[in-house]
C-alpha cells in the first residue's frame, strides 16, 4: 500500500502505480525473507525457542495449569502481551524486536523520496518522524522513571515499576511502548494501565495521531503525508502562492479529502468511546479501572 501510494504522488515520473502482486513478490523475497532469516537467527542466539512441539501443559507453584504455547520458528512480536520469558527472554531481543517493527516503515520514507525523485523531502518527512518520537520518548520515561506518589513515603528506587517485567526495567519498557503505539503491531510488554498519567499520555497522543511516527508498512508514510499537505496548503496561502507538494496543486478539492481524512477517526473512535462510557455492555471490561483511567482504557481500545 505504501509503494503504490508512493507511486500515485510520484505520478509524473512513473506511467503507473504499479502491479501489487511484483511489489509482494519483491518485498517478499529481496526484504522481508533476509531480514527474517537473519533476525531468527539472532533471536535464536539469545535463547527464543525453535521447534514443532504441541502446546505444553505446566503445573505453576499456585497449583494451577498453565497451557505454554510452542512455536514452529522464533518471533519478533505477537499481537498481544509480549513479555513471555519464551517469546522475549532478554533485553537484546526485546530492542530486536522493536528495531524489526520500526525500521522497515521508517526507511519507507528514503524510499518515498527515491522513488519521487526528491530525495530532501524523503529526509525532512524521517527527521519529523524522529523528532516527535524521541519527544514522547522524553516525556514518557521520565514520568515513569520519576518515584510513584504512593511509593514516595518508602524511599523505593527505580521509578515506576508496576506492571513492567523487571528484565525490562522503566527503560525497556518506556521504549517498547512508544514504538508499538506508533505502530500497528498490538503487542506490548508492560501494562499501560500502571503507567503514571504523563506515562499514559505519550502513547495515546501517538495513537491519536494516526500513527504517523514510523508506524506499520505503509501507513506511518501516508499518514504524514497527510499531515504535511495541510501545512503546505497554509505556507503556501501565507505567502500568496498557488499551495502545491512535489510539484503538484493543494486545491479546495484537496483540501476537503484531507479535512474528510482527518476527521474520519475522531469521529469513529470518540462515537464509539462515548457509547462504551454510556452503556453497561461498554463498561462493563473495566474491571480494575474506573473513573478517568477507565475512560482512558476505553479510548486507548
Amino acid at each position: 500500500m505504501g509503494i503504490a501510494f508512493i507511486r500515485g504522488l510520484g505520478w509524473d515520473i512513473s506511467n503507473t502505480i504499479g502491479n501489487f502482486w511484483v511489489d509482494l513478490v519483491r518485498a517478499l523475497l529481496w526484504v522481508l525473507l533476509p531480514l527474517t532469516l537473519a533476525g531468527s537467527l539472532a533471536l535464536l542466539w539469545q535463547g527464543v525457542p525453535l521447534n514443532l512441539a504441541p502446546y505444553t501443559e505446566v503445573h505453576t507453584m499456585e497449583g494451577r495449569v498453565q497451557t505454554i504455547a510452542q512455536d514452529p520458528s522464533p518471533r519478533s512480536s505477537s499481537s498481544g502481551i509480549w513479555a513471555p520469558t519464551y517469546a522475549n527472554p532478554t533485553r537484546l531481543t526485546n530492542f530486536l524486536g522493536l528495531l524489526a517493527i520500526a525500521v522497515l516503515p521508517a526507511l519507507l520514507t528514503i524510499t518515498f523520496g527515491h522513488m519521487t525523485g526528491r530525495s530532501r523531502a524523503g529526509w525532512v518527512l524521517l527527521a519529523v518522524m524522529v523528532v516527535i518520537f524521541a519527544g514522547g520518548l522524553a516525556v514518557c520515561d521520565v514520568a515513569e522513571a520519576a518515584t510513584a506518589p504512593q511509593l514516595a513515603d518508602l524511599n523505593v528506587p527505580g521509578g515506576n515499576m508496576e506492571g513492567k517485567e523487571v528484565r525490562f526495567g522503566v527503560g525497556g519498557s518506556v521504549l517498547a511502548a512508544l514504538v508499538t503505539s506508533n505502530g500497528a503491531t498490538g503487542s506490548y510488554n508492560s501494562m499501560h494501565d500502571s503507567y503514571n498519567p504523563l506515562g499514559v499520555l505519550a502513547p495515546l497522543v501517538n495513537m491519536l495521531l494516526g500513527e504517523v511516527v514510523f508506524g506499520g508498512l505503509g501507513t506511518g508514510i501516508y499518514s504524514i503525508i497527510m499531515i504535511a499537505l495541510p501545512g503546505v496548503f497554509l505556507g503556501g496561502l501565507k505567502v500568496g502562492r498557488t499551495p502545491e507538494y512535489l510539484g503538484k496543486k493543494v486545491g479546495a478539492h484537496e483540501t476537503k479529502l484531507i479535512a474528510l481524512y482527518t476527521l474520519l477517526t475522531p469521529m469513529v473512535v470518540l462515537l464509539l468511546n462515548g457509547l462504551a462510557v454510556v452503556t453497561e455492555a461498554g463498561r462493563a471490561g473495566l474491571t480494575t479501572n474506573g473513573g478517568a483511567r477507565g475512560f482512558t482504557e476505553i479510548l486507548f481500545a
